[in-house]
């Protein structure tokens, strides 16, 4: 073999390492401590979404007046929080004042490349689904 071949499958299997490599990403989820539970699903299926990507979640409730003296009641939001997400990600920071917001940060259980193959993986089961529905129409068509 040759140097410049074996250059150039060298690089190839680079760039291929580095598609395949994804960065972890903290995605910010924003409560009110007197949060309506409509609300409250939708920011904890949104959150569900992110640690299905692979990124960790970071749950902030933000205290206005009165609230502050309350943090009783943030921590009890969070721990609620963490525990209905718990089959996605696991608490890696607990609850923290910082100001006047009370975060946490959650990780995936799975990391961000073991959801990028698993979503790839999917993609391309579809697409194969689609193009056998288009050509089974096509064929008919053509009967």
């Amino acid at each position: 073999m040759d140097y410049g071949k074996f250059k150039y499958e060298a690089a190839q299997k680079a760039k291929e390492a580095r598609r395949n490599q994804a960065n972890t990403v903290l995605k910010e989820v924003r409560f009110r401590l007197k949060i309506d539970q409509h609300d409250y699903d939708t920011k904890r299926k949104r959150a569900e979404g992110f640690l299905q990507a692979g990124d960790k979640v970071k749950a902030m409730i933000l205290f206005r007046g009165r609230e502050q003296q309350r943090p009783e009641m943030g921590v009890r939001l969070l721990m609620k929080f963490a525990e209905e997400v718990g089959e996605l990600g696991v608490v890696e920071s607990r609850p923290k004042i910082d100001g006047r917001n009370m975060v946490m940060i959650i990780a995936p259980v799975k990391n961000k490349s073991e959801a990028k193959a698993e979503q790839n993986a999917k993609r391309a089961v579809n697409k194969q689904a689609a193009r056998d529905a288009k050509h089974s129409s096509d064929s008919s068509a053509a009967a």
